[in-house]
């Protein structure tokens, strides 16, 4: 209960004027960001409340600080644990009492949690919409000295809406519930019948409606259709010109998820896998990885990325045709969060567009069927037209811009240089390839930043929260710049609040100590061994496909499509005893009626025991025969 001590002196008489204290005493910010003043007083007001904020226009600030200078606690309902659980460790490392309760935790952790927040001993109080269903939850909240509701990622309650989750409907139960407590719910990507629906299901009162520009000047949009033969060299040629920096790769199918990761290691560029097929502690592994800075690619399926809250990320990169403009708004705005340039670049084909029509086609439900042909042409067409992109995007979410240009799109002849430059001969440019932002650390300095960058990743697995947890990139960029020499001067560092100075700010003037007596950031060694590589080795070692498979931590179809591969290459032999003498003569006899270079002919010709797997093994043996004759 001493935490809850710590924060007597905030009462429900506070006003506005504790707002500017608070702000730059727990986020060592000295102004709000726009519209973010103007909403905090509405919550404070105790009007009900709806905001439309792009990613990265710090909607979480808006209900974690009227819950400081309140005094009371705000419920948070958030769709995902990790969100969660990095929430509350930022909150935690400022100095706010913040808790979670979920599965992710013992029945004893919960049960100490649950009383201490009926004590009041929280200011953020964080749990998923299915355990609020449940009515010994709502007896328990009814218990508790409560602000208001803050609902994250609110679109999900919509079924116009991308996202749409079923267990956020339950959410209308809050009025019922606490007729007395205001309700406000967030998004950054609704359009006006999302909005709407999500006004409707949360049966707001009156609510006080902020709708911030979609407009988000600093990021690139570039869309360029590719063929088969280019796309994988594009994607290759984007991760040299972003070297060093954070990169999300947003991959359609779990299968390209891991075939992505493999042929980026196989050149030497660090990347992991995420997909809703991996082990939950895997995936968890992967994600605090990225997180804090150990490896800068991520290549995930839309699984990744909702709620995530990495500032410095430098590029999103979408390898296929994305389902609808709020999907592609949403995952590209990851990029760039800390307000500095970034890009948001789309490498899409001919055949993303019908593998998007074969899955609507499939829909059994006639209205869902009819909104996914609605997200289909609306996609479509913004790929394919000639209009600024950034345009597009506003207009999509009924934004009016007073403007028709943005020179932050191809279409307004503003395209990454990797992108335009000839593919045998990939761009590496410097500060990845990204234009130079004011205020950016002069080239000289940048081994001051990695100096500082090793510092937060040790600070950071010592304390078991992500890296931006500690400081995010342009805090760094910004103590780099200013250089404190005395422990009174960390609280003019952007993002360095009194908590933090208290906490590292004998670290931070040490490294600043030990970078004048020449020390240096570590050169990470990169691994020698490729995929392909390990591959063999393991084959050579006996290991059986499914044993491969779980070693290397891939789906099964992920192996056995690089050993056909190497196969083709000429790089592996063949054996029958993969197939079986039988189907592989079957399958030898099939491609040479119906040819090698499609596999669906085959799979149809062919009796239904035998796999993709088999087929695709027996074509490369096929295809490598013929390229010797």
């Amino acid at each position: 209960m001493r935490r809850a001590q710590r924060f007597a002196c905030y009462t429900l008489s506070s006003t506005v004027e504790d707002l500017h204290p608070s702000l730059k005493r727990y986020w060592g910010y000295d102004t709000f960001r726009p519209m973010q003043e103007r909403i905090i007083q509405s919550l404070m007001g105790g009007a009900d409340v709806a905001v439309v904020m792009p990613t990265g226009g710090g909607k979480s600030l808006c209900y974690q600080l009227p819950a400081l200078v309140l005094g009371q606690t705000v419920v948070v309902i958030s769709p995902l644990i990790a969100l969660m659980q990095d929430q509350v460790a930022q909150l935690g490392d400022m100095g706010i009492p913040a808790a979670l309760v979920n599965s992710s935790q013992g029945p004893e952790e919960q049960r100490e949690v649950m009383r201490a927040a009926a004590e009041g001993a929280y200011r953020l109080l964080y749990i998923s919409p299915e355990r609020l269903a449940r009515q010994d939850t709502i007896r328990w909240l009814q218990r508790i000295p409560l602000a208001f509701f803050a609902i994250d990622e609110a679109h999900c309650i919509s079924e116009w809406g991308h996202e749409f989750r079923p267990e956020y409907r339950q959410l209308s139960s809050l009025r019922e519930n606490f007729p007395d407590r205001p309700i406000a719910a967030f998004t950054a990507s609704a359009t006006q019948r999302v909005r709407h629906d999500i006004l409707a299901q949360l049966r707001l009162r009156d609510p006080h409606k902020y709708i911030a520009s979609f407009h988000r000047a600093n990021l690139r949009y570039v869309v360029h259709q590719c063929d088969k033969d280019s796309h994988q060299q594009l994607v290759l040629a984007a991760m040299r010109a972003y070297e060093g920096e954070s990169v999300i790769v947003y991959a359609p199918t779990i299968a390209t998820v891991e075939q992505t990761v493999d042929f980026l290691e196989g050149r030497q560029i660090p990347a992991v896998p995420y997909h809703g097929q991996m082990d939950n502690a895997d995936r968890r592994r992967n994600q605090e990885r990225w997180m804090n800075d150990e490896v800068r690619v991520m290549v995930g399926t839309v699984a990744f990325g909702l709620g995530i809250n990495k500032p410095a990320v430098r590029a999103v990169i979408h390898t296929s045709l994305p389902k609808s403009i709020e999907q592609y708004y949403q995952e590209a705005g990851r990029a760039g969060r800390d307000g500095l340039p970034a890009d948001c670049v789309a490498l899409w084909q001919a055949r993303d567009a019908g593998l998007l029509a074969y899955f609507v086609g499939q829909l059994q439900d006639a209205e869902e069927k009819a909104r996914g042909w609605e997200r289909y042409r609306t996609v479509r067409a913004f790929v394919e037209s000639a209009t600024c992109r950034h345009l597009q995007i506003c207009t999509h979410f009924g934004q009016t811009p007073k403007w028709e240009r943005c020179e932050m799109c191809d279409v307004c002849g503003n395209s990454p240089e990797w992108l335009t430059a000839p593919l045998e001969a990939p761009v590496k440019k410097k500060r990845a390839g990204r234009p130079a932002a004011a205020g950016d650390v002069p080239d000289a300095d940048r081994d001051l930043v990695d100096l500082f960058k090793e510092w937060r990743w040790k600070t950071a697995l010592r304390l078991q929260v992500p890296a931006y947890v500690v400081l995010n990139d342009a805090s760094l960029e910004d103590l780099c710049r200013k250089r404190p020499s005395q422990m009174s001067e960390l609280t003019g560092v952007t993002g360095i609040g009194e908590r933090k100075a208290d906490l590292y700010g004998t670290e931070i003037l040490a490294v600043f100590e030990a970078y004048r007596n020449g020390a240096r950031a570590e050169v990470k060694e990169k691994s020698s061994v490729s995929p392909a590589e390990e591959t063999l080795q393991l084959l050579g070692e006996g290991k059986s496909f499914e044993e491969i498979a779980q070693i290397r931590g891939r789906q099964l179809g992920t192996v056995v499509s690089m050993v056909a591969d190497l196969v083709e290459k000429g790089r592996l032999e063949y054996r029958v005893d993969w197939l079986g003498e039988e189907h592989h003569e079957l399958i030898v006899e099939a491609a040479r009626r119906l040819g090698s270079e499609w596999l669906k002919p085959l799979r149809e010709a062919l009796p239904a025991e035998i796999t993709y797997d088999q087929i695709r093994l027996g074509v490369a043996y096929v295809r490598h025969r013929e390229s010797k004759s």
